[in-house]
């Protein structure tokens, strides 16, 4: 097999710890106090209205266009900007407030970068599949050293919401259900992005979304009301921010959703009591795009003033995206009704956040002397291709592989077919930030450039995303998304179907387009359209060998497209270097190993299905199903796909594992090892993972949960012990007193190379 290798990836992108790590206590007191003393001096000549113009985020758009904008930054009356992402622009207004406002207190620009700036990567839940952490490491520190080479000071990421609902469609932005893997993977991405210090170049400021709990929205629909439990906040959903902000996150972005009945841009305990005062947030809080507005149709404000007068008050530092701020604040403070010191507070939030970026070291830190602007924005030479097709690579997760379909021979005859089979903007993924279509690589050119002259690719398109006009109309309302191909749809797979009678292999792209997998795209089916599912049954019957390739932002319910396949590849959105990506799997230029980081279930009605579900007082057991336990009868039980599912072109076995002592003290370790070989002809990586269960504890606890895990790789043939230590923190839970803690008594340990075929052991923790 061979392997494809891209030396010193890492070069000049190398990730320093946390700048909390870095420096000494004695260092950022310093910096503190230097910055408080600055900040203070500065705030004390400004005018109320120049605090409140601190306030506003604004974005550049038709309703605000950039003259308007200029004028505002002139008057001391915006704070910040978003959505402009080339340097030329962000010199001119930089320069507006520089030379010609009264203060020339300088602006931060912010975007959403979530996946990539120009080179774009896989989605967040893609990068998750990898289960590399230095994979997903390098994919933040480019998109971080891009943004700032586009003069961006913010990126409104990581987004750490835990969803286990895959109709919702924010699902593509986050990294899936475990809180203790999107925990991982939010400290790492803070550090990827800020890199120690968000003021030099080749770093910007992280901040973390949506806060909080947005993932767990009823129904899966978004912008819906979330009512939870506080015991289940504190173990389930709020971890992973605090683990962004625990590394240092300068931003906080605040939710859309209500949580128990009170919307989250209004809501001082979610604002003040937890991030503020129990997790010790000093940074900036920005509400989501016209959040304030909402708050008039949640039905907590009576009108506009009494929106303003609740953001403010709750903690809210920055509004985004709407006038209200600026417009009620003086009359509200005038009338008693808000305190200047909430103006003072909020003000200082962000002035600090600016110290912190550097902004009044150098407010040109990201931008460079003048003259030296890219001559072109888009160009080549701006992107980093290499990294984002090693880090693509990692993502992709082998579903099924009968008869050893894959990988392909580079020889004969291949039909390749799909709506998106040569689709650059469906494979770049929701939210690209400024990625640009016409650079990425489709699987049509991917496919073409592996083979040369070695093999014939014949492609036929075969069907639409869907032939619903209307759902073709609503993903194209706001940009022109989705080709809808005028053909009759028999037409296009009589197509499809002629050239896969011409080939030795079919290979079909299938799946959601990109916006169908993106914010305002929560979806009631989430099965593949019926337009491809006649695509994938008129392939079938040709009798040719079928490999359908999954391009969507979320699980799907694969259970007829599994009966008919004889292999299936899940490539999520896989981003700039999408073609060429898959195209390695494809061929056997990389051998697969990511894994699930989602529960991929059966059906819609199985929804919610997550592996580290409690456990009843009937459970169901597959072996013995019985009638009065927790079960559907009319459908089978358990997902398709379980969560950490993946599998390889080679095989691997794994030995009995042992643990180092029956026993744990307090403040202890045991350790789990475990012999891990290739049994397989191919060299290959995969994933061994290890779960937890508390048997008996105050509260019930999750059947299992993820607490390590190691990616190996090994030659065919090869074996190696695997080591994976446990220690008391990942016996911690949340007890009904909402008490940090592990408590004495036996632990289940489970290891394997997916969540549910498991062998086990045991402890006792004294």
């Amino acid at each position: 097999m061979k392997w494809l290798c891209v030396v010193s990836l890492l070069s000049g992108l190398a990730i320093s710890p946390a700048f909390a790590q870095d420096t000494s206590s004695a260092t950022q007191g310093i910096h503190a106090q230097q910055r408080d003393a600055f900040v203070s001096n500065l705030m004390k000549q400004m005018t109320l209205q120049e605090k409140i113009g601190q306030l506003r985020l604004i974005s550049v758009g038709p309703d605000n266009p950039k003259e308007a904008i200029r004028e505002g930054i002139r008057q001391g009356q915006i704070g910040a900007i978003f959505n402009t992402v080339t340097r030329p622009d962000i010199r001119v207004m930089q320069d507006q407030a520089m030379q010609l406002s009264r203060l020339k207190i300088p602006l931060f620009f912010a975007y959403d970068v979530l996946h990539g700036q120009r080179t774009v990567f896989p989605i967040s839940l893609g990068l998750a599949a990898s289960f590399d952490l230095e994979a997903i490491a390098l994919s933040g520190r480019v998109s971080a050293q891009e943004a700032s080479d586009d003069g961006l000071n913010m990126t409104f990421s990581p987004m750490v919401d835990i969803t286990r609902d895959p109709r919702w469609g924010r699902v593509s932005e986050g990294y899936g259900e475990d809180t203790w893997l999107v925990s991982k993977i939010a400290r790492v991405m803070v550090d990827a992005y800020q890199n120690g210090d968000p003021s030099k170049p080749g770093s910007v400021m992280a901040s973390v979304k949506h806060f909080a709990l947005y993932g767990a929205t009823e129904g899966g629909r978004d912008y819906n009301s979330v009512d939870m439990s506080p015991l289940r906040m504190q173990q389930d959903y709020l971890p992973p921010y605090k683990a962004a902000i625990d590394a240092g996150s300068g931003g906080v972005m605040v939710s859309l959703n209500a949580i128990n009945g009170i919307p989250a841009t209004a809501n001082p305990w979610l604002l003040k009591d937890l991030l503020r005062n129990q997790w010790g947030f000093s940074g900036i809080t920005i509400s989501d795009h016209g959040a304030i507005k909402e708050l008039i149709k949640h039905g907590v404000a009576q009108d506009a003033r009494d929106a303003v007068r609740l953001a403010i008050t709750s903690g809210v530092d920055m509004s985004m995206s709407d006038e209200y701020y600026d417009k009620y604040l003086p009359g509200l403070i005038k009338e008693g009704l808000v305190s200047e010191s909430d103006i003072d507070r909020a003000c200082r939030d962000v002035l600090n956040t600016k110290y912190d970026m550097g902004l009044f070291k150098d407010p040109y830190t990201h931008l460079g002397p003048v003259g030296s602007d890219p001559q072109d924005t888009n160009a080549e030479s701006r992107l980093h291709r290499a990294e984002a097709r090693v880090v693509a690579r990692k993502t992709m997760v082998l579903l099924k592989n009968e008869h050893q379909t894959l990988p392909l021979h580079k020889q004969g005859t291949i039909a390749l077919v799909g709506p998106m089979a040569d689709s650059q903007r469906d494979v770049m993924g929701s939210w690209s930030a400024a990625g640009v279509a016409k650079q990425s690589v489709t699987l049509l050119q991917g496919m073409k450039n592996a083979v040369g002259d070695k093999a014939k690719i014949i492609y036929a398109k075969g069907a639409n995303i869907t032939q619903d006009k209307s759902i073709i109309d609503y993903l194209n309302l706001y940009e022109p998304a989705v080709e809808f191909d005028p053909r009759p749809a028999q037409q296009m797979i009589d197509e499809a179907v002629n050239a896969a009678k011409q080939a030795d292999v079919v290979v079909a792209v299938v799946g959601e387009s990109q916006g169908m997998a993106h914010e305002a795209s929560s979806r009631a089916d989430i099965t593949i359209p019926q337009s491809q599912r006649d695509l994938i049954a008129a392939l079938k019957a040709t009798g040719k060998p079928l490999v359908l390739v999954l391009m969507n932002g979320r699980p799907l319910a694969l259970e007829w497209e599994s009966q008919r396949a004889d292999a299936m590849l899940e490539t999520w959105f896989s981003g700039t270097e999408g073609g060429n990506a898959v195209a390695d799997v494809l061929f056997g230029d990389y051998n697969p190993s990511g894994k699930l980081p989602m529960t991929f279930p059966r059906s819609v009605g199985q929804i919610p299905m997550y592996y580290n579900h409690l456990n009843t007082g009937r459970p169901f057991n597959k072996e013995n199903p019985g009638k009065y336990t927790s079960r559907y009868f009319d459908s089978a039980n358990g997902p398709l796909y379980p969560f950490g599912y993946g599998l390889s072109y080679s095989s691997f076995a794994l030995s009995d594992f042992t643990l180092s002592s029956p026993t744990m003290a307090r403040n202890g370790k045991i350790t789990a090892s475990v012999t891990l070989k290739n049994t397989g002809k191919y060299d290959g990586a995969t994933v061994v993972q290890l779960y937890i269960q508390d048997e008996t504890a105050t509260v019930s606890r999750p059947v299992k949960e993820l607490r390590n895990f190691k990616k190996v790789m090994l030659k065919a043939g090869q074996a190696q012990t695997v080591e994976l230590p446990i220690v008391e923190d990942d016996l911690k839970f949340y007890n009904a007193k909402l008490q940090w803690g592990a408590e004495p008594g036996k632990f289940n340990v489970f290891v394997g190379l997916d969540s549910d075929n498991v062998q086990q052991q045991s402890f006792t923790l004294k």
